[in-house]
């Protein structure tokens, strides 16, 4: 049986955002001292039950002459995926087939992140490459979530999630590249927003690949934590060829048209189960509510078919991570600890590497039909994923590669299509299921317009503001 995990506590940071955290320690009503160790005794609290830390820099945390001074989040404890290169330390990428060697230096996101002030209390878990929906790993074991330890935190910035929607920290970096920032968020209550293309610095490599679909990102418990993070990161480096976002502080004032998918039917079955098309159809009521004129419409294109291609696109990574390791990651690859999943796709690139060419064309076409939109809508909502969060072992490692490739079909194919166009996106958590459990709404906006999506958002979080994890 499951269980609640909650690391808030009567410490200094109590249950405030990372807002109200800088604010405090820029006040003097608090120190970067005790915040920072008010959030290692959090972490060593509830890690032994939630699984989130690979790797705990404390040390590195306690170094306070090297935060980056001025910054909006000064002193702002956090964690880093472990995906992402932290000087001093490896980077593993949630496989147990290498042994990474110590980076040299930060990725160019590390250093864009820390230049807000934050400062960083380890590396939090993922997936094998982040390929998966959830982090079930043989090598660093399950990570949990902390609404209910039974089930999974979704993926692949399965870690920093866990961390965040307990308490340990109020933000910590997060990736996605077919959902993984969104998953997670609507898996643990909290806020993901997947970034217009070029909105920050990419992923080290990701411009080299012929579509490029993977962004970096945070995750939050409130909307104001996002855009605080994005007007701080603004000013690190500024896309010219994207409307500046700046610091967004409150709703918008314009009333949006808004469309929302109906319940696509496969087969004799809706794609979203009752409760994620009920609390579409709650947001949608309460949209109206707020003057916004929302209508129902057609998915527009076939999920299942960008799904596939998708996955052919996803098997290429998957083939260049393991075959490349001694140029991607300085270390070989050992074939023989890979898990399934893994090994599955890059089965599938071989089978269907002439092909590659296609489904990347097809999969830029499908962006370009859904794009189409935005010619009569300003915002499109949809489910983050089809049902609600799954159990452990739904995306077990022990599972054959067919099985787990139809469940995250199955599962996690609407979140997709913005890694694919650009266009900025966003889950909010304003569903609970039957279980207690978070249920994610997702509104996307046209490329560039992230503003309007975080202006939305704290509308809807004032409306109908939504849980924290505080425990049984």
């Amino acid at each position: 049986m499951g269980k609640r995990i909650s690391a808030f506590t009567n410490d200094a940071l109590g249950t405030m955002d990372a807002v109200a955290v800088a604010e405090a320690i820029a006040n003097k009503k608090i120190s970067v001292e005790e915040a920072t160790e008010a959030a290692i005794a959090r972490a060593e609290k509830v890690n032994g039950e939630l699984n989130a830390i690979v790797i705990k820099t404390y040390d590195d945390a306690r170094n306070y002459k090297a935060l980056v001074k001025g910054g909006v989040l000064y002193g702002v404890p956090s964690f880093i995926k472990d995906n992402d290169n932290v000087r001093g330390y490896p980077t593993q990428l949630g496989t147990g087939a290498f042994s990474a060697k110590k980076a040299k230096s930060n990725s160019r996101y590390v250093n864009q992140f820390l230049s807000t002030g934050v400062s960083y209390l380890g590396k939090s878990t993922l997936p094998e490459f982040g390929l998966i929906c959830s982090t079930e790993n043989e090598k660093w074991g399950i990570t949990r979530n902390p609404w209910n330890t039974d089930y999974t935190t979704g993926g692949s910035s399965s870690g920093s999630a866990a961390l965040v929607a307990s308490g340990v920290v109020p933000i910590a970096t997060a990736n996605d590249g077919a959902g993984s920032i969104r998953i997670p968020a609507a898996c643990c209550g909290l806020v993901g927003l997947k970034p217009s293309r070029g909105r920050l610095v990419p992923m080290d490599g990701a411009r080299l690949m012929p579509i490029q679909i993977v962004y970096q990102g945070v995750l939050t418990r409130s909307v104001r934590d996002t855009a605080a993070f994005y007007a701080a990161a603004e000013k690190f480096f500024k896309n010219r060829r994207l409307p500046a976002i700046g610091h967004i502080q409150q709703a918008g004032k314009q009333r949006l048209r808004i469309a929302f998918m109906e319940n696509n039917a496969v087969g004799k079955l809706g794609r979203q189960d009752a409760e994620t098309y009920r609390t579409q159809l709650e947001t949608a009521q309460l949209l109206e509510s707020l003057g916004h004129t929302v209508e129902q419409v057609p998915v527009p294109i076939d999920i299942d078919a960008m799904s596939e291609h998708y996955l052919n696109y996803y098997g290429m990574m998957s083939y260049l991570l393991s075959n490349l390791g001694p140029v991607i990651m300085n270390a070989k690859v050992d074939h023989g600890q890979l898990e399934p999943f893994t090994l599955g796709l890059n089965r599938q690139f071989r089978t269907n590497a002439m092909q590659t060419p296609r489904s990347i064309r097809l999969l830029r076409q499908t962006g370009r039909t859904a794009e189409k939109l935005f010619e009569k809508f300003d915002v499109i909502m949809t489910p983050v994923v089809s049902h609600k969060t799954p159990k452990i072992g739904h995306f077990s490692t022990d599972l054959s590669y067919e099985d787990i490739s139809r469940r995250a079909i199955e599962y996690a194919s609407y979140a997709g299509l913005q890694n694919i166009t650009g266009a900025p996106a966003i889950s909010l958590p304003l569903g609970t299921c039957d279980n207690d459990m978070p249920l994610g709404v997702h509104f996307s906006a046209p490329l560039g317009l992230d503003k309007r999506l975080l202006e939305l958002a704290y509308e809807l979080e004032e409306a109908k503001p939504w849980k924290i994890v505080y425990g049984d």
